[in-house]
């Protein structure tokens, strides 16, 4: 893999398919939101919130997540939306990527003054706006930048970082916080579905948030909704949790992707009794997810920030997950949280993993061919087609004639 050089990986077409808006906001963009709108930070200087806020490395999951505290506070008004999901794909597209599927959690920025459409739509906008921008003239060389919005319920959240979260627990009299969570779910579902309808470019419902303690099974309703109308899943199973969250992910909420799915190999995080077999349930769970072409969507980066044990990345599942042939592609998840991009994702499984030539390709395009794409199926295959082509003429002009792969079909 060492022929995969940095501006090799920066030049071939790119997808992220896992990527938070509220996590990937520009630093000197954070900063300047916080002073402009009175937000109180730790620090106002980028390297006193890395130190104290935006770490390499976490204790846990939750404490990765309380960086969130700051970057939901400075968007929660339509002009800083706008401007964030603009900056979020000029830096991609920057980097070469090309396809991404923006994940927005609507609840986390309404306020009073606002509601789940006007925010949908800011974050519409500014993606829109970049698109046009980029696309006024894409040679044969390159390939048109395209996107999708995901929409994210949560499991749970602080509820003084929400005004809609915060709202609607006050409001709830003597339901349990488990019941407020999944009714917000479902009416994230029903509003996403009406924007859809109106011509936005939604394509997706996730669940996000801490996974341990707060199952999906909770959503169960808004992912039935969801299903019935035709709108894909993706999940956040695995990451925090064992194979147990995935399998319900799958059978339960009908997830054409998992988010992370970082434990699907471990029996020690097998936590039900009624699994006697670890062994088998795991082998057969991994066998029917690659089967089914179930993508999971790996986030190396983050994952070595939240979990203690991982090392290093020869310490992760995903060398395995190639090994067994499952869909995987790489996000980058919180690109300012992680200090990530994509290229810097794939230049790290360049360095640390076995992986073939083929295997390369086939983490790159699987973005392509799994994505959630918010177009008729002929428009996405004949765009998935031209990445495609795309990625094996850069591999035949980098590495020679040798080296050209045969374009399968998608």
């Amino acid at each position: 893999m060492s022929n995969f050089t940095k501006q090799f990986i920066q030049k071939i077409p790119k997808t992220d398919l896992h990527l938070h808006l509220d996590g990937s906001l520009r630093l000197p963009t954070l900063i300047e939101m916080a002073k402009t709108g009175g937000i109180e930070l730790p620090s106002y200087e980028e390297v006193g919130l890395n130190q104290l806020v935006f770490k390499p490395r976490y204790a846990n999951l939750r404490e990765y997540l309380a960086g969130f505290a700051y970057t939901t506070a400075v968007l929660q008004n339509t002009e800083n939306l706008e401007r964030a999901a603009f900056e979020l794909a000029e830096d991609s597209h920057k980097e070469g990527v090309r396809y991404i599927e923006v994940r927005l959690a609507p609840q986390l920025h309404v306020t009073h003054a606002t509601e789940i459409g006007g925010i949908v739509r800011s974050v519409f906008q500014g993606l829109e706006t970049a698109k046009k921008q980029f696309n006024t003239s894409v040679g044969e060389d390159d390939l048109p930048f395209e996107y999708g919005i995901i929409v994210c319920g949560m499991r749970q959240f602080n509820r003084q970082m929400s005004p809609y979260y915060e709202r609607l627990l006050n409001r709830s009299g003597s339901a349990s916080p488990r019941y407020c969570y999944a009714r917000a779910s479902l009416a994230l579902v029903r509003e996403a579905l009406k924007l859809r309808d109106d011509g936005l470019p939604i394509v997706g419902f996730d669940l996000a948030g801490e996974e341990a303690g707060y199952p999906a099974i909770h959503h169960k309703a808004a992912f039935q909704l969801a299903h019935r109308h035709f709108l894909r899943k993706t999940v956040h199973a695995g990451e925090a949790y064992g194979p147990e969250s995935i399998f319900q992910a799958i059978t339960e909420c009908h997830a054409n992707r998992i988010g992370h799915g970082t434990f699907l190999f471990s029996e020690a995080a097998i936590k039900l009794k009624s699994i006697k077999n670890k062994k088998r349930y795991i082998a057969q769970l991994s066998e029917y997810i690659a089967n089914q072409r179930i993508t999971i969507e790996v986030c190396p980066t983050s994952n070595l920030q939240t979990i203690p044990e991982f090392k290093t990345l020869k310490d992760h599942p995903i060398q395995k997950m190639i090994n067994h042939g499952l869909s995987v592609s790489i996000g980058t998840d919180n690109r300012l949280i992680s200090h990530t991009t994509v290229s810097k994702e794939l230049q790290l499984l360049t360095e640390h993993l076995t992986l073939t030539e083929s295997q390369f390709r086939d983490l790159v395009l699987a973005g392509f061919k799994r994505s959630f794409f918010p177009a008729p199926y002929g428009e996405k295959r004949a765009y998935v087609r031209r990445a495609i082509a795309l990625y094996d003429r850069l591999t035949t002009q980098h590495l020679g004639a040798a080296h050209q792969t045969e374009v399968t079909s998608v």
